[in-house]
């Protein structure tokens, strides 16, 4: 009977050993195709286009041993189409660069996009921004755009739009931005400005528009996210002021900004 049992358990026993066995391979195998493509730089320089053709615009220049992930394996003529750190999608000439197979493992793999980005005040001549919050406790927005001198330093004239219970106020002027670490991406920075402003009343009847000249220091964050997309968190105290009267009122914004 216990020999009976023994040779009916034994192929049962064979089979679950050889399916450990088995699973135990291919948990440590390496798939080749699981591991990602790169394209790393084999010359001096090389630019990465917009699209596959020297016609198309120079949106990157990488140097030797930059590497970018593949996003198709397939080639467009002699151009390979890569993805750059900050998530946008390029073109190098295949005869720059070699495909290299790197698993996520290896103490060697470039970076991927991720959420944040490389900051896009590295390379950028002009931006952007659009923002939101209050001004005085009341709605505001604002319309701002940078040109950029350095990765630290950018010129932005701006011009807002505060709506106050007796009426509106056009803010408008130019301010010196300084980025306190552009090379970060979350950077800190502070801001001076000067400008005017104009109040339109409701009722002009009880008080006619008049005009203010305005000086304002700020400060706020840079959050720089893929597509070269910042995001732009900002505090700024205003003087405003006539010949006869002052006021002090400050602004706390948030909104979103492009660099090219």
């Amino acid at each position: 009977m216990g020999d009976a049992r023994y040779h009916a358990m034994k192929p049962l026993s064979i089979a679950v050993a050889l399916a450990a066995l088995l699973f135990a391979g291919s948990a440590f195998a390496q798939d080749p195709a699981e591991a990602d493509v790169f394209a790393r730089v084999v010359v001096a320089e090389t630019d990465l286009r917009a699209g596959p053709g020297i016609s198309h615009r120079v949106i990157h220049r990488a140097k030797r041993g930059d590497a970018f992930l593949v996003q198709t394996r397939e080639t467009s003529g002699y151009w390979l189409e890569v993805l750059l750190p900050d998530g946008r999608t390029a073109y190098v000439l295949g005869d720059t660069v070699e495909a290299v197979a790197i698993d996520d493992d290896a103490p060697d793999a470039p970076s991927k996009p991720g959420f944040f980005a490389p900051p896009a005040l590295e390379d950028a001549n002009g931006g952007l921004a659009l923002m939101g919050g209050i001004y005085d406790a009341h709605g505001y927005s604002e319309a701002r755009a940078a040109l950029v001198l350095a990765p630290a330093i950018a010129f932005e004239p701006y011009a807002g739009l505060a709506l106050m219970p007796d009426g509106r106020r056009i803010i408008y002027g130019i301010s010196a931005t300084l980025d306190l670490a552009p090379h970060w991406a979350i950077a800190p920075f502070v801001e001076l400005g000067i400008g005017g402003l104009h109040e339109v009343p409701k009722d002009e009847n009880i008080r006619q528009e008049r005009d203010w000249f305005h000086a304002r220091a700020g400060a706020g964050l840079l959050v720089s996210l893929r597509y070269r997309i910042l995001l732009r968190l900002q505090f700024s105290n205003f003087v405003i002021y006539t010949e006869d009267r002052y006021d002090n009122v400050q602004s706390y914004v948030a909104g979103l900004g492009a660099y090219f």
